[in-house]
């Protein structure tokens, strides 16, 4: 994980606040884990750690990064990392950052670990009904579960523990 610097623009530029603070004054002083953010007026509360040990839905996923490709410099994400548009990540609306859910493609029966480090899809993200999404991955999690050409799929998700070393 590489920390992204304050000055790079969000990704999702659309979240107004976190914890009722600026985006990147939340970051800053690392208020992000478990708390509320605003999204076009519409209030988004994370789920605790432990009620997020048992979060396991089936639903709508697309990926996102073009949206980066035609800003300048690297891009931060709602947990103040260094966005990767090849790694393995996603965003989520409600759990808490940064956790790893195991996502099966339920059209290609293939499955990865991703992390979670940013937040959506909110509604009219990118002009998809982002009110029927429950996560949106980055291109490299979205080719690997080999999606990316038709853009959306239907997933399963569920959290995970990994091991600690």
């Amino acid at each position: 994980m590489v920390w992204a610097p304050l000055e790079y623009s969000l990704v999702r530029d659309d979240i107004q606040t976190i914890d009722g603070l600026p985006v990147k004054e939340a970051i800053w002083l690392g208020r992000v884990k478990a708390m509320p953010c605003t999204v076009k007026g519409q209030r988004y509360v994370p789920m605790s750690m432990d009620s997020a040990q048992t979060y396991d839905e089936t639903g709508l996923a697309s990926w996102y990064d073009e949206e980066t490709r035609h800003l300048l410099g690297g891009h931060i994400t709602a947990n103040g990392e260094l966005f990767n548009p090849s790694g393995l990540t996603a965003a989520h609306k409600y759990l808490p950052l940064p956790i790893h859910v195991q996502m099966t493609n339920l059209e290609s029966g293939k499955s990865i670990i991703v992390r979670v480090n940013d937040r959506g899809p909110f509604p009219s993200d990118y002009n998809l009904d982002s009110g029927k999404r429950i996560i949106d991955f980055s291109r490299g999690a979205a080719e690997q579960l080999g999606f990316v050409e038709q853009g959306t799929t239907r997933v399963h998700v569920e959290v995970i523990r990994l091991a600690e070393v």
